[in-house]
C-alpha cells in the first residue's frame, strides 16, 4: 500500500472512531438525562407508575436509534396483543436492547442480564420498569428463584414479559442454543408466545460492541403460539420446535432485505427523515 493510501485509510479509521465515541457519549448523556428526569417522577408516584416509566424508556430508545441513524421497521399482521403474552426473540447484537424497548410492547416487563445494572442510568430505568434481572447460567439455584418470583409476579399482575431464549448475544450468524426459562413461564402462565425475529444487516451490526452503522433493522412479528395445551413434561420438545421455527425464519429472512410495502407496518420509524 502506498503512503498516500495508508494516510487515507488511517484518516478514515480515525474519523470512524471519532464518530463512534461521539455518538456513544451523546447516547449515554441522553439515557442519563432520562434517568435524572425520572428521579422526581418516581418519587412523586412512589415508583408505581411503571407504564409511564416504560413510555419514557421507549422514547429514549427511539432517540438513541435516531442518533445512530438506525431506522426500525416492524412487519406485523395485527397489533401487539393486550392480553398477557410471552415475547421471545433472537439476540445477536447490542442494538437489540434499544430495538426491543423502542417497540413499545404493551404492558410488558423484561428480563435483563444483571451486570447491566452497573450502568447506573440504564439500571435505574430498568428497575423502575419492573425488570427481572438474571444471573449467569452457572448459578442455577439463583436463576430458579428469579424465575419463580417472576412467575408469581406475572400471575398476580397479568402483565406480559419478554425474554431472549438464547440468553446472550450470539454473534456466529446462526440461531444459538435456547434456554428453557421463557417456555417454563409460558407453560405455567398458559400465556401465548409471540416470536419476534430481529433482522440486523451485517454491515450495520456491531455484534457485542458499540460500532453500529446507519441502516435499517427489520422486526418480523410471527404468529402467536398457543400454549394452553402445553405440559411441563413436553418442555424439551416445545423448546426444540420453537427453536426450529427461528432457524427457519433466520434462513428465510437472511437473504431478504425487504418485503413488499403491503406487508410492512411502520409502527416505529426511528430514523430521522
Amino acid at each position: 500500500m502506498t503512503a498516500p493510501a495508508t494516510v487515507v485509510v488511517r484518516l478514515a479509521h480515525c474519523l470512524h472512531r471519532t464518530r463512534v465515541v461521539t455518538l456513544a457519549v451523546i447516547s449515554g448523556a441522553l439515557i442519563t438525562a432520562a434517568a435524572l428526569a425520572l428521579v422526581p417522577v418516581a418519587g412523586l408516584t412512589l415508583c408505581r407508575a411503571r407504564r409511564l416509566y416504560t413510555r419514557v424508556a421507549t422514547l429514549a430508545a427511539r432517540a438513541v436509534l435516531r442518533i445512530w441513524s438506525i431506522r426500525l421497521v416492524v412487519h406485523q399482521d395485527e397489533p401487539f396483543p393486550v392480553a398477557q403474552t410471552v415475547y421471545v426473540a433472537n439476540h445477536s447484537s447490542t442494538i437489540d436492547l434499544f430495538v426491543l424497548v423502542a417497540l413499545g410492547l404493551p404492558n410488558t416487563r423484561f428480563f435483563l442480564a444483571g451486570f447491566l445494572r452497573r450502568i447506573v442510568p440504564l439500571g435505574f430505568i430498568a428497575q423502575l420498569m419492573g425488570t427481572f434481572f438474571t444471573v449467569p447460567q452457572h448459578r442455577p439455584a439463583e436463576r430458579v428463584r428469579i424465575f419463580q418470583q417472576a412467575d408469581r409476579t406475572l400471575r398476580r399482575t397479568g402483565e406480559s414479559v419478554f425474554l431472549s431464549p438464547e440468553g446472550a448475544r450470539i454473534t456466529t450468524g446462526e440461531i444459538g442454543h435456547f434456554n428453557k426459562g421463557a417456555f417454563h413461564l409460558a407453560t405455567s402462565l398458559r400465556a401465548p408466545i409471540v416470536p419476534l425475529y430481529f433482522k440486523i444487516p451485517p454491515e450495520i451490526d456491531p455484534g457485542c460492541g458499540f460500532d453500529a452503522r446507519p441502516g435499517t433493522v427489520h422486526v418480523y412479528v410471527k404468529p402467536r403460539i398457543d400454549t394452553t395445551g402445553w405440559q411441563i413434561d413436553d418442555l424439551t420438545s416445545n423448546v426444540r420446535d420453537v427453536r426450529r421455527a427461528f432457524i427457519h425464519w433466520h434462513h428465510e429472512h437472511r437473504g431478504a432485505d425487504h418485503v413488499r410495502p403491503s406487508q410492512q407496518t411502520p409502527v416505529v420509524s426511528a430514523a430521522a427523515s
